[in-house]
């Protein structure tokens, strides 16, 4: 029932005397149901691993494997929801239409990919923002907005990097309370790289990236 499995992963960029290991060495494995942070100091590897796991960065050495998940990169993107650290959201389109569109984008026709939009956002708490241009948000509506896009995918596995990372205290926990009832009401699989301890503390397994080596608890996400 693994979602991802990583064996001997390795992520280089670059090449000769240019080249940089960002992820070296790296086996684990997501379950259904995982509740993850990787936690680790910036330049640690923990968002090419990420990456990685999204099928977004191939690895240079090693084997990814998505066992239960679809086939082919495209249906897979069906299956996994990425929530990025920095802004990602467009502009000139609405909240509605900035949630809508990841799933026209794979393939969900446009009324169902409403009907999913309204939904997430009603779950997210932004349904009030639903007509609002993405470009006029607070970082932390802007953040909701970007995991209501994500689950309106009805995705088996969400990875977050760093989604508190540029938010004041208060606002990182919300969003976080936000993430954490969201995969938990569409039973989506969630990985969360963090540098904050309050936030690993409340994610079920903590795994720490060391210059580009993950150290994985030997009782934990390892198969």
């Amino acid at each position: 029932m693994t979602l991802v499995r990583c064996t001997d992963v390795a992520r280089t960029f670059g090449r000769g005397d240019q080249a940089v290991v960002a992820v070296h060495g790296c086996t684990c494995a997501v379950e259904p149901g995982a509740r993850i942070a990787i936690t680790g100091s910036s330049g640690s590897g923990k968002s090419t691993l990420l990456h990685v796991l999204a099928g977004l960065e191939a690895p240079t050495g090693g084997t990814v494997e998505w066992p239960e998940l679809a086939d082919s990169a495209v249906e897979r993107s069906r299956d996994i929801a990425v929530v990025f650290q920095g802004p990602s959201l467009l502009p000139a389109l609405t909240v509605a239409e900035n949630v809508s569109l990841a799933a026209v984008l794979t393939g969900t026709d446009e009324a169902e990919a409403d009907r999913r939009a309204t939904a997430a956002m009603e779950t997210v708490g932004v349904a009030a923002l639903a007509g609002q241009l993405a470009d006029t948000l607070s970082g932390g509506q802007a953040q909701r907005v970007a995991i209501a896009r994500a689950i309106a995918l009805r995705p088996r596995l969400v990875l977050a990097d760093e989604p508190t990372g540029q938010l004041d205290a208060d606002t990182g926990t919300h969003v976080l309370d936000v993430l954490l009832a969201a995969a938990a009401e569409t039973g989506a699989a969630l990985v969360v790289t963090t540098h904050d301890p309050a936030v690993a503390g409340r994610l079920d397994e903590q795994w720490q990236m060391n210059d580009g080596r993950l150290l994985v608890p030997a009782t934990e996400g390892v198969r």
